[in-house]
């Protein structure tokens, strides 16, 4: 019963509809923004939103302390956020896939060397590897994509290292270096399709975690300066006036929740897709 109502195929189909709406939002930001997110009316400060007593649908969302719509802040916003975390997923699917191939198909000292590298790399927490980084070298938008993705490529690096090693033993990969193939060819042509699936489940469930983090030093002052309008600006200014307007960080907060939980049902329906035996738990 439980397979049927929350299956794989429902789970999926939730959140890719959650996360098609958010990406559509960040990419039609500039027309459907129903105000400049920067443009400031001390006159109309901390107003709230339309559902409360002196709402209004001119800001359907309320404003913040310095008068700017809310509402188009967090459209505006989500395209920094999507932006950092798709860039910086894609930056350690790269570096993660690359080490992990080498690592286990060629063996010897390439793997020895990429392995334990990996090892002493999982022993840094990701946020305080990007905390310092970012503390460094300030956080504009290429700081955050490469800390961000220098930070997550260990995963794919085990998981693509364990694939390899047992696929490059398969009748067809011998038949390919049989043949004359190269292993270039062969790793790139007749191994990663073969790990696609895998790795996309991964993917999908690091975009959002990606995007917390984005947020997380945001929200701690070391990520896009104010007064940009990211989803982390806001929450971090909604924290200053949670008595007195605590629509700001709300309607932030539940933005980003909204956007992690579409991102985290779109890839767990993905992997009970691939892992049936974990659906019918």
């Amino acid at each position: 019963m439980r397979r049927r109502l929350f299956g794989p195929n429902v789970k999926v189909g939730l959140g890719l509809a959650v996360v098609a709406a958010m990406v559509a939002c960040a990419v039609l930001a500039p027309w459907i923004a129903p105000h400049d997110p920067y443009a400031q009316d001390l006159m109309a400060r901390l107003r709230p939103p339309v559902w409360a007593d002196r709402g209004s649908w001119v800001h359907p969302l309320g404003t913040d302390n310095f008068g700017r719509d809310l509402l188009s802040r967090l459209i505006w916003g989500s395209r920094l956020s999507i932006m950092v975390g798709l860039t910086a997923m894609v930056l350690a699917v790269s570096i993660g896939t690359t080490l992990g191939l080498l690592a286990g198909y060629l063996g010897g000292r390439v793997e020895q060397l990429v392995m334990r590298f990996a090892d002493a790399w999982q022993a840094i927490p990701e946020i305080l590897l990007a905390i310092v980084v970012v503390a460094v070298f300030g956080g504009g938008v290429p700081v955050l994509i490469l800390v961000l993705g220098f930070a997550g490529w260990e995963v794919y690096t085990r998981v693509t290292f364990n694939l390899t090693r047992s696929l490059r033993e398969r009748p067809y990969v011998e038949a390919a270096l049989a043949a004359g193939a190269r292993s270039s060819y062969v790793m790139w042509r007749h191994l990663l399709p073969q790990m696609a699936p895998v790795l996309s489940v991964i993917a999908t469930l690091q975009v959002g975690q990606l995007i917390l983090q984005e947020t997380a030093l945001s929200f701690l002052g070391l990520g896009l300066p104010p007064p940009t309008a990211t989803w982390g600006n806001v929450l971090a200014e909604g924290r200053e006036r949670l008595w007195v307007a605590p629509w700001i960080a709300n309607l932030a907060g539940c933005a980003i929740i909204l956007l992690v939980l579409g991102i985290n049902l779109l890839g767990n329906g993905l992997r009970e897709m691939l892992d049936p035996k974990r659906a019918e738990r």
